[in-house]
C-alpha cells in the first residue's frame, strides 16, 4: 500500500507535468489538476465530458491565499472563511492568475479553503491551487466513496491516489455561497 507521503510525491510529479489526479477531498472524491494550467484543466473537462462553460471549484490550502487569486475580496474574507463550520465553497468575482478555462465567463471563480490534511499537504507541496470537481461524468450522480467511481474516470486519470480508497464514510458536497457587494451571504447550495 502506498503511504500518504508517497501519494503526495506522485501527485506533485503528475500535476507539474500537466496531468490529472483522482483524489479524496474534504468532501467527495475529486478529479484534480493544476488550476494555473489551461491544458490540464481542458483534460479534466474532457475526462468529465463536461461543457467548458461550466466552471469548477478551486481548492486552496490557506484562507490568505484567496488574496492572490481574487481581486478585491470582501475585507473580512479571511476571518469569515476560517470560521466556516463545514466545507464551504465561495463564489468570488474578479478571479486573478488562474487558468482562463477554470474561470467562469463572468469572471467569477468558486474557491474552497480545504481543511483536509491530504489536500492541504498536496496544495502546499505543489505551491499552486488545485482543481476539485466531483469524480463523475457530467450529469451522472456524484460518487460518495471511491468504490462508486466509474471505471472510466479511474482509468482516465493520470494518477489515482490510494490514500482513503477504503474509506466508506459518506461525505456531502460542500455548501456553496456567494457574498454580495454589501457583505450578505447568499446560500446557493446548502
Amino acid at each position: 500500500m502506498v503511504d500518504f507521503e508517497e501519494d503526495i510525491k506522485n501527485c506533485v510529479q503528475v500535476l507539474l507535468a500537466g496531468g490529472t489526479i483522482l483524489y479524496p477531498t474534504d468532501t467527495v472524491w475529486g478529479i484534480g489538476c493544476d488550476a494555473l494550467n489551461d491544458d490540464a484543466v481542458a483534460k479534466v473537462f474532457a475526462l468529465k465530458q463536461r461543457p467548458a462553460e461550466k466552471s469548477m471549484i478551486i481548492l486552496l490550502a490557506d484562507a490568505r491565499d484567496i488574496l492572490q487569486y481574487v481581486a478585491a475580496p470582501p475585507p473580512d474574507i479571511i476571518a469569515l472563511v476560517e470560521n466556516f463550520e463545514r466545507p464551504t465553497t465561495v463564489i468570488y468575482d474578479n478571479a486573478l492568475e488562474l487558468a482562463d478555462n477554470v474561470v467562469n465567463a463572468d469572471g467569477s471563480v468558486a474557491i474552497r479553503v480545504t481543511t483536509d490534511p491530504f489536500c492541504k499537504a498536496l496544495i502546499k507541496r505543489l505551491r499552486r491551487p488545485l482543481v476539485a470537481t466531483s469524480a463523475n461524468i457530467s450529469g451522472a450522480p456524484t460518487p460518495t466513496v471511491y468504490s462508486s467511481i466509474s471505471k472510466g474516470i479511474v482509468t482516465g486519470a493520470d494518477y489515482v491516489v490510494r490514500h482513503r480508497q477504503d474509506d466508506e464514510v459518506v461525505s456531502q458536497p460542500s455548501m456553496l455561497v456567494r457574498i454580495t457587494d454589501d457583505g450578505e451571504m447568499l446560500v446557493l447550495r446548502g
